[in-house]
C-alpha cells in the first residue's frame, strides 16, 4: 500500500479530493503547480459556473475570496472551501456596500453595473453584474437614455465608455493594483523593442488606453493589438501564428497561454505583475484545506439571494468570461 510519505504532493491532493468528494478549481493567476493539479482552470465566473454543474458536493476554489463567494452564490447547497480565507482583492476592496448605497442615493434611478470582481454584499446592491469580456454587451443591453453607475474598475469602465460611446456612464475610481501597475511606459518600451509582436492587454490594465493610442498612431498595427479578458486571451493564443506575444496581465496567465500554443513565445509586459493575494494559495495550504475542510466560505442568505439575481441577470445577457 502506498504511504502518504511516499506519495507526491499532487498524488496526495488528488487522494484527498476524492475523499472529500471535492472538485478543485484554480484561477488563471494561480501558481503553475496549483493550476496543474486542479480539475479546472479558468476565470472566476467560468469556474463558478462549472462548480454549479459539478456532481461534487465540495468546491475548493484556489483563488481569492470574492471568487469563492461567487461560487457559493451559484452553488448554495454545496460546501465551498478556499485554501486561505484572508486572500482578498485590491479591486474588490475598492468599494463597499455602504459606499455603493451612498453613490446610488446621489443618482436615483441609475442602473448599477458591477464587475464580478466585487464582494457579495456589493453584488446585492447591484442591478446586473458584468465580466471583462461581456461588460460592453451588458451596458448595451441597457436603454441608451438610462444613467449607469459602473463599478469598481476605472480602467474597465473607461474601456466600456470608449467602446459604447455612451456619456451617461459614471465610473467608480477603483483599480486592481497589479493591473494598474502595468504602466504605459512598460508597454511603450516593450512595443518599441519588438514591433512585430502581438499585444494582449487586459482591460483592467493602466496601459489599455496607451495600447489603443499606439495602435491608432500606427506604432503598433491595430490588427495585432487586442484588448481581451483572460478567456479571450486563451482563444486568441490558440489562433495566433505570431512568433511572440506581449501579455499585459498578471503573470500567472502565461502558464495557460504557453500550454495553449507552445509554438509562440508569450512574454509579460511587466514581469513583476504578480498578485500577492493569488499567491497566498500555496501547495501546503491547498493540501491542508482538503484534509481539514478549511476555510469554509458562507454568504448570508438574504445577501446571497439579492447578489445571485445580479449574477443571473448577467448570465441571461451573455455567458461572458472574466479576469
Amino acid at each position: 500500500m502506498t504511504t502518504t510519505t511516499s506519495m507526491s504532493w499532487a498524488q496526495q491532493v488528488r487522494r484527498e479530493a476524492d475523499r472529500q468528494d471535492a472538485v478543485i478549481l484554480a484561477h488563471n493567476y494561480q501558481d503553475p503547480q496549483i493550476q496543474d493539479v486542479a480539475d479546472h482552470v479558468g476565470d472566476s465566473l467560468a469556474l463558478s459556473r462549472i462548480a454549479a454543474t459539478s456532481d461534487a458536493s465540495t468546491i475548493v476554489f484556489a483563488g481569492v475570496h470574492f471568487m469563492a463567494e461567487t461560487a457559493k452564490l451559484l452553488s448554495p447547497d454545496k460546501r465551498v472551501l478556499i485554501p486561505d480565507a484572508s486572500a482578498g482583492c485590491s479591486l474588490a476592496d475598492c468599494i463597499t456596500a455602504d459606499q455603493l448605497r451612498a453613490w446610488k442615493a446621489e443618482h436615483p434611478g441609475a442602473v448599477v453595473v458591477s464587475y464580478v470582481n466585487t464582494t457579495a454584499a456589493v453584488k446585492a446592491e447591484t442591478d446586473v453584474c458584468c465580466t471583462s469580456s461581456n461588460a460592453v454587451d451588458v451596458v448595451n443591453s441597457i436603454s441608451p437614455d438610462q444613467e449607469i453607475l459602473f463599478c469598481p474598475d476605472q480602467f474597465l469602465g473607461a474601456h466600456v465608455r470608449r467602446v459604447t460611446g455612451r456619456r451617461n456612464i459614471h465610473v467608480w475610481m477603483g483599480e486592481c493594483h497589479v493591473h494598474a501597475d502595468i504602466s504605459p511606459s512598460d508597454l511603450v518600451d516593450q512595443v518599441r523593442a519588438d514591433h512585430d509582436a502581438e499585444l494582449f492587454v487586459h482591460p483592467e490594465c493602466g496601459c489599455t488606453t496607451s495600447a489603443l493610442w499606439l495602435a491608432g498612431q500606427g506604432e503598433l498595427p491595430e490588427e495585432r493589438t487586442h484588448v481581451l479578458s483572460t478567456g479571450g486571451m486563451l482563444d486568441a493564443a490558440r489562433a495566433t501564428s505570431a512568433d511572440r506575444v506581449l501579455v499585459a496581465t498578471e503573470v500567472g496567465m502565461l502558464h495557460q497561454l504557453r500550454a495553449a500554443n507552445p509554438d509562440t513565445t508569450f512574454d509579460p509586459v511587466n514581469p513583476h505583475a504578480i498578485c500577492p493575494f493569488m499567491k497566498q494559495t500555496t501547495p501546503d495550504k491547498l493540501l491542508t484545506c482538503l484534509r481539514e475542510g478549511t476555510d469554509e466560505v458562507t454568504v448570508d442568505p438574504a445577501i446571497a439571494s439579492r447578489a445571485r439575481r445580479a449574477v443571473e441577470r448577467m448570465i441571461e445577457i451573455g455567458s461572458g468570461r472574466d479576469h
